[in-house]
């Protein structure tokens, strides 16, 4: 199996990713009614993000956490939901490469999750 080296491979692994999230009925409706998103034009957004992330490759200019606690006002993002997310993540990347840029990219997402965590529980205490 060989490691994540490209924007081919990541396109690749974002895929595999939501064909996970979108078949999970425990999650998937964050993405087909709270958000609606569609996925031919949020792909390739993911894989400028993950490029940016993994191979500072930059070209990704969005507030990951504003959009997040943007929809964490319309529906509740638990802990368990970031659990599942990450679950499917991490098995989306285990599947499908393995390397140092694979590690990489699970504890890159593993920080992401534990920040947006940590912003949705500030912001739920101030409401």
């Amino acid at each position: 199996m060989k490691d994540i080296e490209n924007n081919d491979d990541l396109y690749l692994l974002v895929d595999e990713f939501y064909k996970k999230l979108l078949a999970d009925t425990s999650i998937a409706y964050i993405f087909t009614e709270v958000v609606q998103i569609k996925l031919e034009e949020h792909l390739p957004i993911l894989v400028t993000f993950w490029s940016q992330s993994l191979f500072n490759t930059g070209g990704y200019f969005k507030n990951l956490t504003n959009i997040h606690l943007d929809i964490n006002e319309k529906e509740y993002l638990s802990p368990e939901l970031f659990k599942i997310w990450l679950n499917h993540f991490n098995h989306s990347v285990d599947e499908n490469f393995k390397g140092s840029n694979a590690e990489k990219i699970k504890t890159q997402a593993l920080s992401i999750a534990t920040v947006m965590q940590i912003k949705i529980h500030k912001q739920r205490n101030q409401n």
